[in-house]
């Protein structure tokens, strides 16, 4: 990085009210020297005794030089959606029609602010109406129950095909290497703790097609072969491995994983007939006519949340809440306030310890978290190693962030000396050309 870009860049890690890596006695903040400190403290927290993560959908995209190399977050998305004009393509996005069916018959406009940056939350206000309309006796209200289905249509496919026609489904590897790189660094972890958790309110199939790759075994809940799952008591197994024959002893396996997809997928459909109706399929198979499950939907047993959302939200608490847990927030900005609930339930735990990569300028539930001054709060944020960087995205959480795996310092060091090889080479060619000799 180059020097006068280094002085402007900084970054916050703020413990409670005080920020670690500020620089004391008037000296210029040094990004490299910070990242050193976060890593000596985030090295403690990723071997704490119960581990997990929360990704949100900034961990999906992954920006280089303008380009998006992975999958937009939900405020692009929704403006993709809703701002399309009606007639450019009303089998995709809302019709006129639709657009007026809703306003008319339903008082709901989807040019309301609430939308403009969430998804979710018209798949929400869409489902929460389907569900009056199915028990309404009013005619009048009925009228709109047409464009309300095929919004939740438009809605699903939408996500669905933005989730799985990322540049990664064209060969472009960049971001499934961020997620490799990702999950080599976390089997580090010391064999004897337990296994770490990754829970994620994404849709796509990223972290899956990374640990495909890697060769890495994990539960996300499903069981079988020929039709997988969903069986919530998958996430009481464990791999394990035989270490003697004779005295049947058994160790658990380093790189077993448990990942938890709060909000769904875009490879589970729901189908009836079983006493597990939630099946894992491949992705291009979840059909029009199948009921992709991309949102907890407040129809499903009349409940708030139904199989399988309430399974793997009792996961997400159960695991929070242990003694001496972390909990490693990544690219989510609090914005699902059912999520935001149980990890304010968890900080009346005293052992909990929260980790949250943020804007440090962000309102809302980041500022109230920045002001509550607690030792066990630790905020990560600000500019990255180069232009167009953030302290905070994943990439740079992964690549500076994570301690590195004793594998990756070799390869750090062996680079290093190549460089001061090269380096030291080109100084001397002056020499040599001069005829001077050394």
């Amino acid at each position: 990085m180059p020097e006068a870009e280094a002085s402007k860049a900084r970054f916050s890690f703020f413990k409670g009210g005080d920020d670690v890596v500020a620089p004391k006695g008037g000296e210029d903040f040094d990004w490299e020297k910070g990242v050193l400190r976060v890593r000596e403290n985030l090295h403690d927290a990723l071997n704490a005794k119960n581990l997990a993560f929360l990704f949100g959908s900034g961990c999906s995209s992954l920006v280089v030089d303008g380009t998006q190399r992975g999958i937009d977050t939900m405020a692009p998305l929704a403006k993709e959606f809703l701002g399309a004009a009606p007639g450019f393509d009303d089998t995709r996005f809302p019709s006129g029609a639709e657009r007026e069916a809703l306003t008319k018959y339903l008082g709901f406009d989807l040019k309301a602010d609430e939308f403009a940056s969430n998804l979710e939350r018209l798949m929400e206000v869409l489902y929460s109406f389907q569900f009056v309309l199915k028990r309404s006796a009013s005619e009048e209200m009925a009228k709109g129950t047409a464009a309300v289905d095929s919004l939740i249509e438009k809605v699903t496919a939408f996500v669905t095909q933005k989730c799985s026609e990322a540049p990664f489904s064209k060969g472009d590897p960049a971001i499934v290497d961020l997620y490799q790189a990702f999950y080599r660094k976390l089997v580090y972890r010391d064999r004897t703790l337990p296994r770490p958790w990754i829970f994620t309110t994404n849709y796509d199939l990223l972290s899956e097609t990374a640990l495909d790759r890697l060769g890495m075994p994990y539960c996300n809940g499903f069981s079988g072969t020929i039709e997988r799952r969903f069986n919530p008591t998958t996430y009481r197994y464990a791999l394990a491995e035989q270490l003697d024959l004779t005295s049947r002893k058994w160790a658990a396996v380093d790189s077993f994983i448990y990942l938890c997809k709060l909000h769904g997928s875009i490879n589970w459909i729901e189908e009836g007939g079983s006493l597990f109706p939630i099946r894992e399929v491949p992705a291009v198979a979840a059909t029009k006519g199948s009921r992709v499950m991309i949102y907890p939907t407040p129809m499903k047993q009349n409940a708030s949340f139904g199989s399988p959302y309430s399974d793997l939200f009792r996961e997400f608490q159960g695991r929070i809440v242990r003694d001496q847990s972390v909990l490693f927030v990544v690219g989510y900005s609090f914005s699902d306030e059912h999520v935001n609930n149980l990890i304010f339930q968890a900080l009346t735990i005293p052992t909990f310890r929260l980790v949250a990569f943020l804007p440090p300028d962000a309102a809302g539930v980041t500022q109230k978290l920045r002001s509550l001054h607690d030792p066990r709060i630790w905020l990560i944020g600000g500019a990255g190693p180069k232009g167009g960087t953030k302290a905070h995205y994943f990439d740079t959480f992964v690549e500076k962030f994570m301690p590195e795996s004793p594998a990756d310092k070799v390869d750090t060091a062996v680079k290093k000396v190549l460089e001061e090889l090269i380096a030291q080479g080109v100084r001397t060619a002056p020499n040599e050309e001069n005829g001077h000799d050394d």
